[in-house]
């Protein structure tokens, strides 16, 4: 006899937790940026239904767990980091604090690009921190995306179309934003080679 397991959808149709496979798949099925996972007790799932789904589906090595412990790594920090499947595509970002690797803010899925997603983040994390008035700093592992925020713009060459044009206006919101307010927040840039993937990284490599 089959040994019974929890199916934990974060981000379906309804999300929740499902006993079987074929329960699991309707709430899955089609939907863009689904995010699910199976587990051998009820304890389990419940545990994860109410946490990140990142805390369980992130793809860590011990070498890059190592490495993100590198004395050179400000532990008290921000890490934000984008996926996108496609580009453009199915677009999502989130933002880590590396001490604890709680996840601070997740956006999306949303149709655009990496770089796009990348430069959000960024701007997202600097509003967070102003308005909570921290003063660490935040690391992206995107050199083009860091370059944007010192233009203050956001240089994609995504056409706008009626479609997409909600993207494009966050995009607006978070340029003004750059524009309208002043930061001391470090943006540092994530060295991937010495320290392995950045901890906001979604593990989708």
């Amino acid at each position: 006899m089959a040994k019974q397991k929890y199916y934990v959808v974060w981000d379906g149709v309804v999300p929740g937790i499902y006993t079987s496979w074929a329960e699991c798949q309707l709430q899955i099925k089609g939907y863009v940026g689904a995010k699910y996972k199976s587990f051998a007790t009820k304890e389990e799932a419940d545990r994860a239904l109410s946490s990140s789904p990142y805390a369980y589906m992130g793809k860590k090595t011990k070498s890059t767990t190592a490495r993100t412990l590198s004395v050179n790594v400000i532990k008290e920090s921000l890490a934000v980091d984008a996926a996108c499947s496609g580009n453009p595509g199915a677009m999502e970002y989130r933002g880590i604090y590396v001490q604890t690797r709680e996840e601070l803010f997740h956006f999306g899925p949303m149709k655009g690009t990496n770089n796009i997603g990348e430069f959000l983040a960024i701007v997202h994390g600097l509003a967070l921190l102003n308005q909570k008035k921290l003063t660490i700093p935040i690391y992206s592992d995107s050199a083009t995306a860091i370059s944007w925020i010192k233009q203050k713009k956001c240089k994609t060459k995504l056409l706008r179309t009626q479609k997409n044009d909600e993207l494009f206006q966050i995009i607006e919101r978070a340029e003004n934003w750059l524009k309208a307010n002043k930061y001391t927040t470090q943006i540092l840039k994530w060295d991937t080679k010495k320290w392995g993937e950045i901890p906001a990284d979604f593990g989708r490599k």
